[in-house]
């Protein structure tokens, strides 16, 4: 992979939550930062992608930031592949970037996901890698969220729907938990089938694949109240030092019956917080409530 230079996390990050919405935020953070990859790189979820991108498979990226997907995509032989953002700055920079690497059959456009300027359709196969989780940072009860935000989620995946081949294929890289994400996947206007797998060490990620025209008239797919067993937390210090802790909402976890665990993980960040943060009388604080109440408690 190319060496490139890394902006630290503290000069990019917002002050809140919801200024990720903010297109302003993005074209700013791009003008700034070279490249962050959301979710982990391409290397830990090669072995998921590729049963379902063949090399003559026409590709279109969402919400490609400043990520190195496309290029690592290409390395591994796929060819027609069209990357686009929200933000002017990020399709500069990548245009820029591609056409200095040699990449120059990768396109790159400006393009709002949530009304895509594309023929129905259009692509093999469509990839977002975090950019749906954007929608959801105001969304605010995760088993009933706020119309404005249903809505615009819905606008994404009807362009989706619409611009992939019949048979074409969704793939989605969210911290989204499969009994948030069904209700959208699978609403009644869509006719794709619903598979997830995971990925991760510390961050449990999610990789959903959707595959059009495959949607089984019994709900074939797991059934809504099949949980995925999500790993006790092991927090490396490089996710510690990401955004990506920053962006996870536990509160899924929370209200889909892991109170405990779900407590503990929130205890164990903002310890592993206070000590990079040298507040050693706060992280021991806290390191006692978690042994003295959530360590080793039966989990619902």
């Amino acid at each position: 992979m190319e060496e490139v230079k890394e902006t630290s996390v503290n000069d990019v990050c917002p002050s809140t939550a919801s200024a990720y919405l903010d297109p302003h935020y993005w074209d700013e953070r791009f003008s700034n930062e070279e490249h962050y990859e959301w979710f982990k790189d391409y290397s830990h979820f090669r072995h998921l992608i590729h049963p379902h991108i063949k090399p003559n498979s026409s590709v279109l990226e969402l919400g490609t930031g400043n990520s190195q997907l496309c290029q690592e995509l290409y390395d591994d032989g796929i060819t027609d592949i069209t990357c686009t953002d929200l933000s002017a700055v990020a399709v500069k920079n990548m245009q820029t970037r591609l056409l200095s690497k040699g990449y120059t059959e990768i396109k790159a456009l400006q393009a709002d996901m949530l009304d895509l300027p594309f023929s129905s359709d259009s692509f093999d196969v469509v990839i977002e890698k975090g950019t749906m989780d954007v929608l959801f940072v105001d969304s605010g009860d995760p088993w009933n969220p706020r119309p404005e935000t249903v809505t615009k989620v819905m606008a994404m995946l009807q362009n989706i729907h619409r611009v992939l081949k019949p048979d074409g294929i969704f793939i989605s890289i969210t911290f989204g938990q499969p009994h948030f994400r069904r209700p959208l996947f699978q609403a009644p206007e869509f006719t794709w089938s619903m598979d997830w797998n995971t990925f991760g060490d510390g961050f449990h990620y999610f990789f959903y694949v959707l595959k059009k025209g495959k949607r089984s008239s019994d709900g074939g797919e797991r059934k809504e109240a099949e949980r995925v067993e999500i790993p006790r937390i092991n927090m490396f210090h490089e996710e510690l030092e990401s955004e990506d802790y920053i962006f996870r909402t536990n509160i899924d976890e929370m209200n889909s019956g892991g109170d405990l665990q779900s407590i503990e993980i929130m205890l164990l960040v903002l310890e592993e917080l206070c000590v990079h943060c040298q507040d050693v009388s706060m992280a021991d604080a806290l390191r006692t409530i978690r042994e003295d109440h959530y360590l080793d408690q039966p989990l619902s």
